[in-house]
């Protein structure tokens, strides 16, 4: 899956209008790193080509990588806690909570340096909304929980709805209709600083977990009997989820069915395990999001669909094959 990954990365930057090779790709991200001081790049890009690589294509394609990584991640370790395999990294009203704050920042004109900023606080203040109204004695019941995540996505979904209405004007709809179905189109170098270094830092935190997750999957008896703090440590992992989901929501918007394909399409073949599941759903979650992001911006070239658009297509029928398996174990 990784060899794949760098695959995709490759063959995604090549994609597009201008015609860039695969050793076009190499060369750019040589030179950038300094490889071409050290000789080993004897025909480097022109200015041009150097400039649709590495400013236009090669930081919307790592962007895309790892908000797909950090969904998949955050879908798996949802679907464990909430012992719900029909739960996503959103059910927590994260999305909701940062569509709240994105268009805000749209109808009041902030700028674009502002939307990721308060869209990962609304996605903060809605999780906090959300465990405030789950919280019962210091417990979080996870059947408690999705219905609080429920009512505080409904509300916010309301708040944008009502300030759409009330406030947007000319073109703004356009803008604001792109980040609610998810886009990359805008991503940017500090995009993939942000996004990579969330999975990275938040991923790693959660993959030395793996054996705390395999316990919950046997439900809160099974781990409190293994020794494990059952309340405190859901606390932490939803805190850790949250921040993880809030900060791909913040440079993409709200894209889903990822988080809920991706791990059911990882356990199929390698089992339950986390220290399994969690790393390749990363891989599988980031190669299956630039692929979708690509279909996105060439399919009906020169115009471009939102990447929410395309993994919905693609995510409306493995949601419809969850439910009849579900429905015929049970």
């Amino acid at each position: 899956m990784a060899g794949l990954l760098v695959v995709s990365i490759t063959l995604a930057v090549t994609i597009g209008s201008a015609d860039i090779g695969a050793l076009d790709v190499w060369r750019s991200i040589g030179a950038h790193l300094g490889l071409d001081r050290l000789g080993l790049d004897s025909s480097p890009l022109s200015t041009l080509r150097d400039g649709i690589v590495w400013e236009l294509r090669l930081p919307r394609v790592l962007t895309a990588a790892g908000v797909g990584a950090a969904l998949a991640i955050c879908g798996a370790v949802m679907q464990t806690l909430t012992r719900n395999p029909l739960a996503e990294p959103y059910l927590l009203g994260l999305s909701s909570g940062a569509s709240v704050g994105a268009v805000l920042v749209l109808v009041l004109g902030v700028g674009w340096f502002g939307l990721p900023v308060a869209a990962f606080a609304g996605a903060l203040l809605a999780l906090a909304a959300t465990l405030a109204l789950a919280n019962r004695r210091g417990e979080l019941p996870p059947t408690r929980t999705v219905l609080a995540g429920l009512a505080v996505s409904y509300l916010c979904s309301a708040a944008t709805s009502f300030i759409i209405f009330w406030s947007a004007t000319g073109d703004s709809y356009r803008g604001i209709l792109s980040w609610l179905l998810g886009s990359l189109g805008g991503a940017a170098w500090n995009d993939v600083a942000v996004v990579v270094l969330a999975v990275a830092v938040i991923g790693t935190a959660l993959l030395s977990r793996s054996r705390t997750l395999d316990a919950f999957a046997f439900g809160d008896g099974t781990a409190s009997t293994l020794g494990i703090d059952v309340n405190r440590t859901r606390w932490t992992l939803l805190i850790l989820v949250a921040l993880l989901t809030g900060a791909a929501v913040a440079v993409s918007g709200a894209i889903g069915f990822v988080g809920l394909m991706v791990p059911h399409g990882v356990r199929l073949v390698v089992g339950a395990a986390h220290r399994r599941v969690l790393p390749l759903a990363a891989l599988t979650g980031a190669s299956f999001m630039i692929w979708a992001d690509t279909i996105a911006r060439t399919l009906f070239d020169p115009r471009e669909l939102p990447v929410g658009v395309v993994t919905a297509f693609l995510g409306a029928p493995v949601f419809a094959v969850l439910l009849r398996r579900r429905r015929v174990g049970q």
